[in-house]
């Protein structure tokens, strides 16, 4: 006589063959089932791995979240992972490279004193006539009168063209993560400068022609392709994606040497400046929740690993 467990291990043997039986008949739908399996765990661990463009680095009294800012964004981008807004809400202290949101403490005066040539003195003069070149052709594209911007000097005229390419795109100012935070910010936490608008300025008014022209050069460089770069380096950042970031940020670099020494100045020194600013909070007492530019981040010069080379642990959030 066939005792029950006997009896059920007999169904499960026959059902067991019978299965197999189906997939040697019928192999698609053993794939089937195979694929459906793998790309669920797939995209469940991406999920889960998938990081933000943020850090912390933490010290017995401090802890100091480090953000990569775009300062230009769509308006699509928000609302931000939930992680960000976390480390945002615990901290106590904003720090951004400038404080953008108070216009009253940049010298308007002298900034169009350093941006504006005077007189009769023009663009034309100081850079040559194949540059000169280039930013007419790119002056017509965008439907602009030549007479406007041939007042403005090469450093001007290198931030003022790709903004305007970018906002005719969708992207806004108002919608970068810099202004977003400092408006948060207001009237619930201490807003710090890790440098100034006005540091800023002096720091590009201050660069020789030669190398000015150097600046126009490179961020002319396919402006017209500066849509589909950024909506790249937009998707990078979204997903925490480094090696991405540094392909966007850094190639041109690496291609055309003639403009590390406008790199070296603009990006390199500047993130010693703020690492050691950064080192500071994390030597006081406090949580600080710092924007700086994702472009300062990356690569072997950047924030975070001149921060790891000074032995802090800096964790990816």
């Amino acid at each position: 006589m066939m005792t029950g467990r006997t009896s059920h291990t007999r169904k499960m043997r026959v059902k067991g063959i019978s299965m197999r039986r189906q997939v040697q008949k019928q192999p698609h739908l053993f794939c089937i089932f195979f694929l459906t399996w793998f790309f669920i765990c797939f995209f469940t661990a991406n999920a889960q791995s998938q990081k933000n463009f943020l850090w912390c680095a933490q010290t017995r009294s401090s802890t100091v979240y480090i953000l990569g800012s775009i300062h230009l964004l769509k308006q699509d981008v928000y609302p931000l992972n939930r992680a960000i807004e976390d480390a945002f809400e615990k901290s106590d202290f904003l720090a951004v490279e400038a404080d953008v949101s108070d216009i009253g403490r940049i010298d308007m005066g002298g900034l169009l004193g350093k941006a504006l040539y005077q007189e009769n003195d023009a663009l034309e003069d100081h850079v040559s006539r194949d540059t000169y070149g280039i930013v007419q052709k790119e002056v017509e594209r965008l439907g602009l009168p030549v007479e406007l911007v041939n007042k403005q000097k090469p450093w001007f005229l290198a931030l003022t063209l790709p903004s305007m390419e970018l906002m005719n795109a969708g992207y806004d100012p108002n919608f970068g993560i810099d202004k977003y935070f400092l408006t948060k910010a207001q009237g619930s936490k201490k807003i710090l400068e890790l440098e100034s608008v006005n540091y800023q300025i002096d720091l590009l008014a201050g660069l020789p022609d030669n190398e000015q022209e150097l600046l126009l050069l490179y961020e002319f460089k396919d402006l017209e392709a500066l849509t589909r770069e950024v909506d790249k380096l937009v998707g990078a950042w979204k997903s925490g994606n480094v090696r991405a970031m540094e392909t966007f940020m850094t190639k041109p670099i690496a291609d055309e040497r003639k403009f590390y020494p406008i790199y070296e100045k603009l990006i390199i020194v500047r993130n010693r400046n703020m690492a050691s600013k950064i080192e500071n909070y994390l030597q006081s007492s406090g949580t600080y929740f710092v924007v700086i530019g994702a472009g300062h981040l990356i690569s072997n010069k950047g924030i975070i690993q001149l921060l790891k080379d000074r032995g802090y642990s800096v964790e990816q959030l």
